[in-house]
């Protein structure tokens, strides 16, 4: 099972400017639609990747700056309807949101994956620490401008940690290692770059990424908008070794760590990625055995009797009353302490203390019986 997490897609629809707010993007209308000729052509580049290997697409929208959930469209619905059915290939939508100082991120949305493009300092600062955070609003995949001629922010170790153990991947796309052309509203947004010198600064870039990530919580996709600049898996694997990527790393970036990422992003739909509620269970009632007794003979008086053991049995004769242990005479602590084998001498000494007493009783008892006659 192979992915491609980004699948670019430009719908041909008029788009209006707002004009109460200029600084909101251009916002799609209801319009928007894809002609025949766009349906053609993203056909054959699906057949193209279900060829190579691909089993799972996920196609990408990109917007820029704030999202108003009332007038936004989600021009992947109705692309999905359009295509015809394979039932081999899984298709997912993607939202990539371009961050800057005026944008907001748009979540909510009905996307299965949302990517985030900061293109400052403070965007990529808020990118990892705030919005990578585990939540129904959270943003699953980080995506890095690598053909602009330099990064607009510096790769700290601190930031890009956290936010791998939060759960947020960043993204490489291929495309620009081979100089291909890319998603064509990025280039309008001014976060891309073609020709020899965005190849040139990928490759410095990607190897900076890697560098400070150690290879670790990276995904590679396509980014590819023409069909002879897709390659298959194991070229890509290639493709990253190249960057100082280990072969079991390359082989997660493209496998492992894309479906991780999807289990993630369907847990974190819920509430702090609960999947289900706990639910108590109570066992039910037991008939409680008596307890079995040994006589004399050594056998047991519930076999005597003839009580039934089980709960499954006929239940036992009223009548018949298990026998009470016979109460034993209490003895005192003289008794005791005379039948004590330990303190043999000590006992002697007090059985002849209480003989004297018992004689001296006796004989003042004799006097007083004498003085009276």
């Amino acid at each position: 099972m192979h992915f491609d997490l980004n699948f670019p897609v430009t719908a041909s629809g008029s788009t209006y400017q707002p004009k109460k707010n200029k600084n909101k993007q251009p916002q799609q209308s209801s319009s928007a639609a894809f002609t025949p000729a766009q349906i053609k052509g993203i056909e054959a580049r699906l057949d193209l990747l279900e060829h190579l290997g691909y089993t799972v697409i996920a196609f990408n929208q990109s917007v820029n700056k704030k999202i108003d959930p009332k007038t936004h469209v989600n021009i992947l619905d109705g692309l999905l309807k359009q295509l015809r059915a394979r039932p081999r290939t899984v298709f997912l939508k993607r939202l990539t949101i371009v961050l800057d100082n005026d944008s907001e991120k748009g979540f909510g949305l009905p996307y299965d994956v949302i990517a985030l493009l900061p293109t400052t300092s403070a965007t990529f600062s808020l990118a990892c620490l705030t919005h990578s955070l585990p939540s129904p609003l959270t943003a699953h995949i980080i995506a890095l401008p690598l053909t602009l001629p330099r990064l607009p922010f510096q790769l700290k170790h601190t930031l890009v940690r956290t936010a791998i153990k939060n759960g947020a991947v960043f993204e490489i796309n291929y495309a620009g290692a081979i100089g291909g052309e890319s998603d064509a509203s990025l280039s309008t947004f001014g976060v891309s770059d073609t020709g020899v010198s965005g190849k040139r600064n990928w490759w410095a870039a990607a190897r900076e990424v890697v560098r400070v990530a150690k290879g670790k919580g990276i995904v590679v996709s396509g980014g590819v908008a023409s069909e002879a600049d897709y390659r298959g898996p194991k070229d890509i694997e290639n493709l990253l070794t190249l960057l100082d990527l280990a072969q079991n790393l390359a082989h997660d970036a493209s496998v492992g760590v894309p479906r991780s990422l999807i289990l993630r992003a369907q847990a974190r739909k819920t509430y702090r990625a609960v999947l289900s509620e706990p639910r108590l269970v109570v066992p039910e009632a037991t008939q409680i055995v008596p307890p079995t007794q040994q006589t004399e003979d050594g056998e047991n008086i519930r076999d005597k009797m003839n009580i039934p053991q089980t709960s499954t049995q006929s239940s036992p004769n009223p009548a018949l009353t298990l026998p009470q242990p016979v109460a034993s005479k209490k003895r005192t602590s003289e008794e005791v302490c005379l039948e004590s084998p330990i303190n043999g001498h000590v006992n002697k000494k007090f059985r002849e203390a209480q003989g004297e007493s018992r004689r001296k009783k006796k004989k003042g008892g004799n006097r007083e019986r004498v003085g009276a006659v």
